[in-house]
């Protein structure tokens, strides 16, 4: 039948077989928009803090907005075969395109099955990644963003608790500058002075103070405990926003699965 699909179609769709056509261009043409959206994101900030220079290219491998580009790399190829595949009634593009939502859907649940019984690995990586960005967070702009976002939201200082933050160069106690054995701002319990001045010096020398005075300045429990316990909270959450995203997808593919079906076979009708 696969050969049928290249030739010009002489017959007349009924109601369902343009409503999953559209649909399905509809869907993916949404998505195609939003990957370009964070494909160009991604470049936007690479190419922001120069990553492509001679001396820096070395390090373009741990960018995090290499994820990003990668991702909307990713879903504008995958969308766009779908949005072009639908609309063109091109069997080979719908094909690829439901090929790919396959693996996806599979490399989804295999995911989520190795994190589910591989949960205390997960957590020494968590753990590994998280101390490795606290002693980057000075160099790293990214990592920055990320650890203070963390610090600020689950209000929580490190990855264990606030001494972790020893491990960067410029917060150790040996460290020659004015925030040696600080933490950083984002850490503090009130970083704001009067409610409205940022206080970016408010961590400083905080781990010189025990954990009696220091917990009236700054947030003494790590992240790592506090992600727990965001998890545990909205678990309910996770897990129906998780199903849901897999439900869009095999809705997808059982589209795309039926719309393929009734291009082969009208066009097979059609020649009969």
């Amino acid at each position: 039948l696969s050969g049928l699909c290249d030739l010009q179609p002489h017959y007349k769709y009924s109601f369902m077989d343009y409503f999953l056509k559209y649909f399905l261009f509809l869907c993916n043409l949404v998505f195609t928009v939003l990957g370009l959206v964070v494909l160009g994101l991604g470049m936007w900030g690479l190419i922001s803090k120069e990553s492509f220079a001679q001396e820096k290219i070395g390090n373009i491998g741990t960018d995090p907005m290499l994820i990003l580009v990668t991702l909307g790399f990713v879903l504008t190829t995958l969308c766009l075969s779908g949005c072009v595949g639908a609309l063109r009634e091109n069997c080979s593009l719908l094909k690829l395109f439901s090929a790919a939502v396959l693996v996806l859907i599979t490399a989804q649940v295999l995911a989520a099955i190795m994190a589910y019984s591989l949960q205390d690995q997960v957590g020494g990586y968590l753990r590994s990644g998280m101390l490795a960005a606290m002693v980057r967070y000075q160099d790293d702009l990214d990592l920055r963003f990320i650890t203070d976002e963390i610090q600020s939201n689950l209000q929580c200082c490190g990855a264990d608790n606030y001494r972790d933050w020893e491990l960067n160069i410029y917060y150790n106690c040996s460290a020659p500058g004015v925030l040696a054995c600080g933490v950083p701002a984002t850490c503090c319990v009130d970083p704001l002075e009067n409610g409205t001045v940022w206080n970016s010096q408010c961590g400083l020398g905080a781990q010189l103070l025990d954990e009696f005075s220091a917990q009236s300045v700054i947030f003494l429990g790590g992240c790592l405990g506090g992600l727990s316990r965001w998890i545990e909270q909205h678990e309910g959450l996770i897990g129906t926003v998780g199903i849901v995203v897999l439900g869009v997808q095999i809705l997808t593919l059982f589209i795309t699965t039926r719309l393929l079906e009734s291009i082969q076979w009208h066009k097979v009708y059609n020649m009969g």
